[in-house]
């Protein structure tokens, strides 16, 4: 018989009553994490720019009346130091970026600066504040040079993304390994990133993301446009990386030899095309949901990408867990009870409690 899972004992109960900060809270992931650290009983810090204007997740998930939501820039040290400071976290996760490939090429100036100033003013903190015992790095899939080839790449394999955003992730990545020789290989604090594949999941309102254009246009009743359905991703479910990262986190707090650089992505399987991906969404949606293939020519970004996770899954255990189509599944469900103006909070509770249930239970 299934036991009910208590949401409290997420990596062995490590985060009820400590102090957490995510950088980025108001995004998409950050809003997600911090929804489960609060249900998970830890004292939630978050720092980041104001969320999007219009409908965005942090907004509608009401997840700011259970935290500490602290508006700044990372690249503004004096004022993160401040809040480290104030709160002494012991835990970090940092999420804040400039996270969309069209967008580094309209701005490269200001993705640098975030990305990577970004980490850089994060890491200085955690080692001149007291307090800190974990930091957790957040950076993509696309930190690799992508040789575009058919095996998943390993975390050993080279780093240099092409375009500006991938570049900047690569360079906050090398950010993290110096920091971690330099300063903290000598101080009690362990330092990881993880490299996390094409997420999906309810409330990313991002341009230039497949999932998001597939909402609007179902919601609008419009036909949905991809630019290039061919391209391969590791899609997986938002709530995949985000356990793995609160994994890594809790362990290596206890056992730093747990530290490392890892990839967090889907089973082969379910690195599928753009194309299949948006067939899956109208066949969930349904409604006479369509797509078609409208190349716009746009700037380079990688058409094949799949990532080898077999060391997280020998160093912790993990496994994903949801299978594309129950990601796409979820996602349309989340969907439809913010388009029928219902509780979002209340669903997004239910879908990490079903998904720790079923890890549980696994």
């Amino acid at each position: 018989m299934s036991v009910k899972y208590d949401i409290t004992d997420v990596c062995k109960g490590y985060y009820k009553d400590r102090t957490v900060l995510v950088t980025g809270h108001t995004g998409f992931k950050g809003s997600w994490l911090c929804a489960m650290l609060e249900l998970a009983g830890a004292k939630v810090v978050g720092y980041a720019l104001p969320p999007q204007e219009g409908d965005n997740l942090f907004t509608l998930s009401g997840v700011a009346q259970g935290m500490h939501s602290i508006e700044g820039d990372v690249r503004d040290l004096e004022h993160l130091r401040k809040v480290f400071e104030e709160y002494h976290p012991e835990v970090v996760f940092h999420l804040a970026a400039q996270p969309i490939v069209r967008e580094s090429y309209r701005d490269p100036v200001g993705t640098y600066e975030t990305n990577v100033m970004g980490t850089v003013n994060v890491l200085e903190c955690a080692r001149s504040v007291s307090g800190v015992r974990s930091v957790l790095n957040i950076t993509t899939d696309k930190v690799y040079e992508n040789k575009e080839w058919s095996w998943g790449y390993r975390e050993i394999d080279p780093l240099d993304g092409y375009d500006p955003y991938s570049n900047s992730k690569s360079c906050s990545e090398l950010v993290t390994h110096s920091y971690k020789k330099s300063f903290f290989d000598n101080m009690e604090i362990a330092v990881s990133t993880a490299r996390a594949g094409n997420v999906i999941g309810g409330g990313d309102f991002a341009k230039d993301r497949i999932i998001p254009d597939c909402v609007r246009a179902a919601i609008a009743g419009e036909g949905i446009v991809l630019r290039n359905p061919y391209a391969i991703r590791p899609f997986q479910h938002v709530l995949e990386p985000l356990y793995a990262y609160l994994l890594i986190a809790a362990e290596q707090a206890q056992d730093r030899s747990k530290q490392g650089y890892y990839n967090v992505g889907p089973a082969e399987a379910d690195c599928i095309t753009v194309g299949e991906l948006a067939t899956l969404f109208c066949e969930s949606w349904q409604e006479g949901v369509h797509w078609k293939n409208v190349s716009d020519e746009g700037p380079h970004e990688a058409s094949f990408l799949k990532l080898d996770c077999s060391l997280i899954q020998r160093v912790f255990g993990w496994r994903p867990m949801w299978d594309i189509e129950r990601a796409v599944e979820k996602t349309v469900e989340w969907s439809k009870v913010y388009r029928a103006h219902e509780d979002v909070k209340a669903c997004m509770e239910r879908q990490i409690t079903e998904f720790l249930n079923e890890r549980a239970d696994r």
